[in-house]
């Protein structure tokens, strides 16, 4: 017995949550007892390096080359993607991809290379290998990207899943970013970071490491290129990273460093390369196009946990109704359950719920409800017979359910990684649909199972059906909640199949973006908190996940005046706009916050009603091509590197730049603008890029500024659009997309391409498709004229 468990044990019990502590402490014990049985011991191991080179059989797209102890599987696809693997291991099965992989690219040729290596040479990429394993990464001109030294694998000696490690070396002026929703980003400094879903159990801030959303995915930006690499493991593992030292002296090391250590799983991996468009597009090609929201789900939200009752509920959107503030959706949390029971409802404060959905549709507000993977392990409970009925929970190596702690008490958790289960869970949501919601958010998601000790998660020896090849929590564990997303999804899709399913869910990874988005989960009120915001949507944004945002304000505490509004004019221009917060937390609706907040917010909540075309536009993009509507101030220009270490501003889409305050009591800010003429969209002024100015941010509003020659649609006051010119630079032109979205059917709509000019002493703006040049059919106003 471990006497610091022991010590906590007591502790808990002896806690005011000593109702739910003595639970969390025997399914702690628990946990510890199955995996202590169903875990393989680890005893010794051996080392083992890929061996000098033996031959090489070309095949299509690159070919298979061997080594005295490995093989190395090297295939570009026609896509430009690079895929290796180690072993024999193969790009599928994968969670992460979507369908079947690419075709082979029969343009790339294996080839010998110098000193007893090869190479495989394409297009856009070449790939060498030397003659001992080592894996680097070029532009066609031959500038360096990437090079992975040869991998190294303990194997144990009995038999048994063989842990690795693989270490690389960047460009000494590259930045790294991604790996998931990482609090301390978007640039991911030096330092270790796990890949293991993880729910911290208490609210975070920057230094606070792993989160929900963990994914083997990292973003390098280096003057020569960017490049995405994906290692497709679920394993738990580690990656640390260490940016280069470029220009230090003689003796130091000059590239950037990343090791990934991984318990298990295929040492299999994807490169893209190119700029951070092209890279992102070729990966929403592999993992699958991002979910298009509807229409609504691109306003604004307001959530809390605790409402108690159908009236409180009446009472705050009557509020919003009241002072003439916009509202689209609002969210009930786990006390709207049944004794928290998911897929249930309290009828004591929510007699009439379908009555409250339809009369808050007819308003144009949707009801979202949030859903919780675990399910209480009680006779009579109608989901945990039917699952039983199914065999649907997880289950531990002895063949007995799993039985963790979560809100309702003792509860079991149904295996997602089991397409059959999978089915019987999306089918439950007809009765939400019933009760009139429109949309879902997955919490708890990880798996969290409450623990007074260890970690808050299934036992690691737990069995799961991964798609009928079997396997532990160990492999599942991570891909646990992308697959109860998958399961939701496709079961909205059958139960609605004339509406866009609204979803997104606090854990995930690679590919999640397929079926819905993520927010922050419980961040920590507070300055570091706001900023954290920031960084975890950006970061998410270059994974691929686009549509993320955070609870506006902080889960807990209470939130001064001047914070709340600082996170509510940030939370405007971010995807997801949701006001959310904890049980014990102070209130969020912006009437709370005095007059003087109420009126700015008021501001941030019409501009954002205003921009709803562009959001609405962003999202098809982005379901087209890949992009995040969010991107990092150097989206277009990755060489420019004062531009990759700004952290504190965004690009909304190609108009727009968003520069929100960050630090109390600021009313002016610096900020780092691309090249170009950027326009204040409030005072119209001009400034000139590249460089930093110096701009106003009073309390009224965070700066935002339009790109010269953007051609920005709007919403105007009877619902129409209207196309936002800003005037191009002299003898430059400008242009811009619109996707006309009616709301949230399958249709697709044309993309319009506008052009703006100069034409004497007038700006003109111009239509133009296939069909040539035509005049808008749309109002156009021309702003940045002085």
């Amino acid at each position: 017995m471990d006497g610091r468990d022991l010590v906590r044990s007591v502790s808990v019990v002896g806690s005011s949550k000593a109702a739910q502590g003595l639970r969390t402490v025997r399914a702690a014990w628990r946990r510890r007892r199955i995996d202590a049985a169903g875990l393989p011991a680890r005893g010794a191991e051996r080392a083992r390096v890929p061996g000098p080179v033996q031959g090489a059989e070309p095949g299509p797209g690159g070919g298979v080359i061997r080594f005295s102890r490995s093989e190395l599987r090297i295939t570009v696809a026609v896509n430009g993607a690079v895929f290796w693997g180690w072993d024999g291991a193969g790009p599928e099965p994968s969670y992460a991809l979507a369908g079947r992989c690419p075709e082979p690219d029969p343009r790339a040729v294996l080839e010998p290379d110098t000193d007893g290596g090869w190479r495989v040479v394409a297009e856009r990429v070449t790939v060498s290998v030397s003659r001992h394993g080592a894996v680097e990464v070029c532009t066609p001109g031959g500038v360096m990207l990437r090079r992975d030294l040869p991998p190294r694998w303990w194997e144990p000696v009995g038999g048994g899943v063989a842990r690795w490690v693989q270490r690389s070396e960047v460009a000494a002026d590259a930045r790294f970013f991604g790996l998931g929703g990482r609090a301390s980003g978007p640039r991911l400094r030096d330092g270790t970071y796990r890949l293991w879903n993880t729910d911290p159990g208490r609210v975070f801030g920057p230094g606070d490491d792993p989160l929900y959303v963990t994914m083997p995915v990292q973003l390098v930006v280096a003057d020569a290129a960017a490049h995405l690499v994906f290692h497709d493991s679920s394993w738990d593992g580690t990656v640390t990273l260490r940016e280069g030292e470029e220009g230090a002296g003689s003796g130091h090391d000059r590239t950037g460093r990343c090791e990934l250590r991984m318990d298990g799983g295929p040492l299999r991996c994807w490169v893209m390369v190119g700029t951070p468009a092209r890279v992102l597009h070729t990966w929403a090609s592999l993992t699958g196009a991002p979910a298009l929201p509807p229409a609504w789900a691109l306003g604004h939200h307001h959530a809390r946990w605790g409402f108690g009752s159908e009236q409180e509920v009446r009472q705050i959107v009557a509020g919003y109704q009241e002072r003439g503030l916009p509202l689209d959706a609002v969210h009930l949390d786990i006390d709207h359950y049944d004794a928290h029971q998911v897929f249930t409802v309290d009828h004591e404060r929510f007699p009439k719920l379908p009555t409250l959905a339809e009369e808050l549709r007819r308003d144009g507000i949707r009801l979202v409800s949030i859903v919780d993977p675990a399910v209480k392990a009680e006779p009579g409970n109608t989901v945990y017979g039917g699952g039983t009925a199914v065999d649907a929970f997880v289950r531990d190596p002895s063949g007995r359910t799993v039985e963790g702690v979560v809100w309702p008490g003792e509860a079991v958790f149904p295996d997602f990684t089991d397409p059959r289960v999978r089915a019987w869970w999306g089918g439950l949501y007809e009765e939400r649909l019933a009760l009139g919601f429109a949309g879902f958010w997955h919490d708890m998601n990880e798996p969290t199972s409450f623990s007074a000790f260890g970690e808050s998660t299934l036992p690691r020896s737990a069995r799961h059906a991964l798609e009928g090849h079997g396997g532990d929590h160990r492999e599942a564990h991570n891909v646990y909640a992308l697959c109860m997303a998958r399961a939701a999804y496709e079961g909205l899709r059958g139960l609605v199949p004339g509406e866009r399913p609204f979803l997104f869910s606090r854990s995930g990874w690679a590919g999640m973006q397929r079926y819905g988005g993520t927010w922050s989960g419980d961040v920590a009120t507070g300055w570091p908190g706001l900023r954290a915001s920031l960084s975890l949507v950006l970061g998410l944004g270059l994974c691929g996940v686009p549509y993320s945002g955070p609870d506006v304000g902080g889960f807990d505490g209470s939130p001064s005046p001047e914070l709340f509004l600082r996170w509510f004019q940030l939370g405007a221009y971010l995807p997801l706009f949701r006001t959310h917060a904890g049980i014990r937390a102070g209130r969020r609706e912006p009437w709370e916050f005095g007059a003087e907040v109420l009126e700015h917010a008021r501001v941030a909540l019409l501009e954002r009603r205003r921009l709803l075309p562009y959001f609405m536009t962003l999202a098809q993009l982005a379901r087209r091509t890949g992009a995040p509507y969010v991107r990092p101030v150097w989206w277009g220009a990755p060489e420019d590197r004062a531009l990759r270490d700004c952290e504190d501003a965004f690009l909304l889409g190609d108009a727009l730049l968003v520069a929100p305050v960050l630090d109390p009591g600021a009313d002016r800010r610096a900020v780092q603008l691309p090249r170009g003429r950027w326009y204040d969209t409030v005072t119209e002024r001009a400034y000139e890029g590249p460089g930093q100015v110096l701009v106003d941010a009073p309390l009224s509003r965070i700066p935002v500024l339009a790109r010269a020659g953007a051609v920005l649609p709007v919403r105007v006051e009877d619902g129409g659009t209207r196309l936002e010119v800003w005037a191009p630079a002299r003898g430059r032109t400008g242009g811009g997309l619109f996707v006309p979205d009616a709301g949230d059917g399958w249709e697709e709509p044309e993309i319009e391409r506008y052009v703006a000019r100069w034409e004497g002493r007038h700006v003109v703006v111009r239509r133009d498709d296939e069909s040539g040049v035509s005049v808008p059919s749309r109002p156009v106003r021309v702003r940045g004229l002085g």
